[in-house]
């Protein structure tokens, strides 16, 4: 496989911030087929940038990108992207510089972008069960629960892990994207997600444990608890508005126009009656409460008809071609 993939213009991009420990080893372990490694310092008060010089006298491979000020991984990796299209790469891959993500790994990250399977990859650390129990519990099940809010928030129901960051693109998909609405933050995954998901990137998921050792996340969880799940809003809506009703308008954008309404009525209408009687101390009539019940079910029928359609519309034709 290495062999093959020497004739590729493969690019690698790395953020780096407080990474100092694990960089140089990281650097040094990357395969010889990678043409380009896009090293961004994001403003590391450590002795990041001392690494990065050190290795790049090494390896003529390596180009440096330093930040003023930090900007979040998602601004590293917009920088390395930017980079990466202006040297001509056709594969991007993304590499954390803390060394959870093994570098040997690249090969089936790339193997269905190169075949033209997918235009997207990413991995999934939740189908190695022997290296899942590796990861800390409280950060297992935060993943369990954030993917899913994820997977509904980008419509990318078949991505299991989408907030993995070991990820890899074609260089025709990167193009289309519109750089400037991905988050810079720790959204950057599920931001950029959200983005290919609209141009109909077709994604393909790949199991490949991730590394926990030594090294110390600087995401913070209290942080992801009040930041996440309001952004995660924001994309499901914006995704439901471009997707149903200005791109494209089929059964499912009839199934939420009659759905949510009904739904909606029927809980506030009952909720009102129910509190109305109550205060008098007198049943409710048998129309009110039959007007309330039928508008709340039949306004759950229509949502799960959506919920059906949307399950299907997951992007299964990739938009790039084989790589000769």
């Amino acid at each position: 496989m290495p062999a093959d993939l020497a004739q590729y213009n493969l690019a690698v991009v790395i953020p780096a911030y407080r990474v100092e420990r694990e960089l140089g080893g990281l650097l040094a372990s990357i395969p010889a087929y990678v043409r380009h490694l896009i090293v961004v310092n994001d403003a590391s008060p450590d002795g990041t940038a001392q690494v990065l010089a050190e290795a790049a006298s090494r390896d003529g491979r390596i180009s440096v990108i330093t930040h003023a000020k930090n900007r979040g991984v998602g601004g590293a990796m917009l920088s390395g992207y930017q980079k990466a299209l202006e040297l001509g790469a056709q594969i991007i891959v993304k590499l954390d510089g803390d060394g959870q993500m093994s570098p040997a790994d690249i090969p089936a990250l790339v193997a269905p972008l190169i075949s033209g399977q997918a235009d997207f990859t990413k991995g999934n650390r939740f189908r190695d069960f022997i290296a899942l129990s590796q990861m800390p519990l409280v950060r297992r099940l935060g993943n369990v629960g954030l993917s899913f809010l994820a997977k509904a928030a980008t419509g990318y129901w078949n991505c299991f892990d989408p907030t993995n960051g070991f990820l890899a693109l074609r260089r025709e998909v990167l193009e289309q994207l519109p750089l400037e609405r991905i988050h810079h933050s720790y959204f950057f995954e599920i931001s950029q997600l959200s983005q290919l998901y609209l141009i109909g990137a077709c994604l393909r998921d790949v199991s490949i444990p991730a590394r926990y050792a030594s090294e110390t996340s600087s995401l913070s969880i209290f942080k992801v608890l009040v930041e996440f799940p309001p952004r995660l809003l924001m994309v499901f809506l914006r995704r439901l508005l471009l997707h149903y009703f200005l791109y494209d308008f089929s059964m499912g954008s009839i199934y939420l126009l009659a759905g949510l309404p009904l739904f909606l009525f029927g809980l506030i209408f009952g909720s009102l009656k129910w509190a109305h009687f109550a205060s008098l101390n007198i049943p409710a009539p048998t129309g009110t409460v039959m007007l309330a019940t039928l508008t709340v079910i039949l306004g759950i029928q229509f949502l799960l008809s959506a919920i059906s359609i949307d399950l299907q519309s997951v992007p299964r034709e990739p938009l790039s071609r084989p790589l000769e």
